[in-house]
């Protein structure tokens, strides 16, 4: 068995962060990045609107500078994932993925939110085979082929947007008859020639065959059921916090998001901490998540020196 002073679970802009931040302060930081080392973030491409980077930065090359800093500072950051945590009292128990439980006296929960889909039985059928959450990472495959984008938000409106560079043409299946996507993204959508939004409507099936995906089959608000002819369906319709390992200790809201206390990243169990897009519903961005990193590794800090 292990004995840490600060435990960060998750390898986002949060996570690395608060490994930065905390390996400054000298409690000697331990982080398990998970299954997805660079979180959320390494399912876009380049970042624009990340600061201190005018003309943009290659989003992978941004969490393995992070990394790569986290590191020369003195974080222990390993590969690998927490299976289950026991947080009744401190020092809290957590077991990785290879078996080792590590006692720790602080805990950074930064472990982000993944995708959710629309739980079609066709949607399942074709994951992997055209289906996809992530534009940047399968884009590639369909180069000058038609797809289809599902959703309203700034998620498929830059899904949408990245794909028009690669696609012949893009569907944007939107349920309302707005976007809720920022100014700034609608415009993007809007003036984007090949991208064309179906209003009002929903998604009723994914059609395919042997080969993988072949269409969609729509169905609008008023009742009329038609079919669209698509090699690929992206799903951008928003994100599952992953806080359910936590759940049996760590107050959450209604959607899974972990409620933090006010202004700071405490949790309702002293000595946990939350960061990141596991307790962020409303921004979602990676500069928030990395401000959060700060602050739950300063909050961690300072209750240790109590």
């Amino acid at each position: 068995m292990e004995r840490v002073k600060c435990l960060i679970i998750g390898g986002g802009p949060a996570g690395y962060t608060a490994a930065i931040y905390a390996a400054r302060a000298a409690i000697e930081p331990v982080l398990y990045e998970g299954l997805e080392p660079g979180g959320q973030l390494t399912t876009t491409t380049v970042v624009e609107n990340f600061p201190g980077f005018p003309g943009g930065v290659e989003a992978g090359a941004l969490m393995a500078d992070m990394r790569k800093q986290a590191v020369l500072l003195g974080a222990d950051i390993r590969r690998g994932s927490i299976t289950s945590a026991e947080l009744s009292e401190r020092p809290f128990k957590l077991t990785v993925d290879d078996g080792q439980v590590i006692e720790a006296e602080t805990v950074i929960i930064a472990t982000g939110a993944t995708a959710k889909y629309l739980g079609l039985p066709s949607e399942q059928k074709f994951r992997g085979m055209g289906v996809s959450a992530c534009a940047t990472c399968d884009g590639f495959f369909y180069r000058r082929k038609d797809v289809a984008v599902v959703g309203g938000g700034d998620t498929a409106c830059e899904e949408a947007t990245y794909l028009a560079g690669l696609c012949r043409k893009v569907y944007m299946i939107v349920r309302r008859d707005v976007l809720r996507a920022s100014a700034a993204m609608q415009e993007k959508v809007t003036s984007t020639p090949n991208i064309e939004i179906l209003w009002n409507c929903n998604t009723k099936e994914v059609l395919g065959d042997a080969g993988g995906v072949t269409g969609v089959r729509i169905e609008r608000n008023d009742g009329e059921v038609f079919d669209i002819a698509a090699d690929g369906f992206f799903l951008a319709i928003g994100h599952n916090p992953q806080s359910g390992l936590f759940s049996r200790w760590i107050k959450t809201d209604e959607a899974g998001y972990i409620i933090t206390d006010g202004n700071s990243s405490a949790t309702n169990v002293e000595g946990v901490f939350a960061a990141g897009d596991v307790q962020d519903p409303r921004y979602r961005q990676a500069i928030t998540a990395a401000a959060s990193g700060c602050r739950a590794a300063l909050d961690a800090e300072k209750f240790l020196k109590k």
